[in-house]
């Protein structure tokens, strides 16, 4: 009987296993990441930083990109259900824009905490910088939500794919410069974003009857 457990539980063992190695190279490579920076990282300091074999590695990934694209899903999928709820909530354009970049910029300094408390000299965030499904998933969400807010409050949109990606640009480069600011500003990082699209937006955007 004791064998027969052993066997039918070895699956699972196995896929623990699995599970388990590769969040340690998950976590290896946010801490190099954070220290030498995705671009000057090797795979050998993602491994060296792990407990692994370095073969182990191969058995998950094919090399550092992958990591970095494994990350940035990993991000994207945690921030989806904070933009799930602004969504639920906002009752405007500018309430949905305002309330989307507040939780961005909220998500990023939470997700870069311990880097920034350890004065790591790389920001760790990467989950919105590569080009993946999960990311293409989040911008076509982000165009509906545009849309459907622009339609609630009166706005023509000009194009609402330009300005999206505007949007996320916007929130890219001013959540970049947020985290090297002591304190991080998020309240202050929203109310700029904010101003700065709706202030482009409304030169492109008027508004209409309904």
């Amino acid at each position: 009987m004791a064998a027969t457990t052993q066997q039918s539980d070895a699956p699972g063992k196995r896929a623990r296993t699995k599970a388990a190695n590769r969040q340690s190279i998950l976590e290896a490579a946010r801490q190099v990441f954070a220290r030498l920076g995705a671009d000057a990282a090797t795979v050998r300091d993602i491994i060296r930083e792990t407990d692994l074999a370095a073969g182990t590695f191969y058995n998950y990934f094919r090399s550092k990109e992958e990591v970095f694209e494994a990350l940035a899903n990993e991000g994207v999928k945690r921030f989806r259900p904070r933009l799930a709820s602004v969504r639920a909530n906002a009752s405007s354009f500018e309430e949905y824009l305002t309330a989307a970049y507040e939780a961005y910029f909220e998500f990023l300094n939470e997700e870069n905490e311990d880097a920034i408390k350890s004065r790591a000299p790389h920001k760790v965030m990467i989950g919105m910088r590569v080009d993946t499904p999960e990311m293409h998933a989040v911008f076509d969400e982000i165009r509906a939500d545009f849309e459907h807010a622009a339609k609630s409050s009166g706005l023509s949109l000009a194009d609402s794919g330009y300005l999206t990606a505007a949007a996320i640009g916007i929130a890219r480069e001013v959540g970049d410069h947020m985290l090297q600011r002591r304190p991080v500003d998020t309240k202050g990082a929203v109310e700029f974003a904010t101003q700065l699209f709706m202030s482009g937006a409304g030169a492109i955007a008027p508004k209409r009857s309904v």
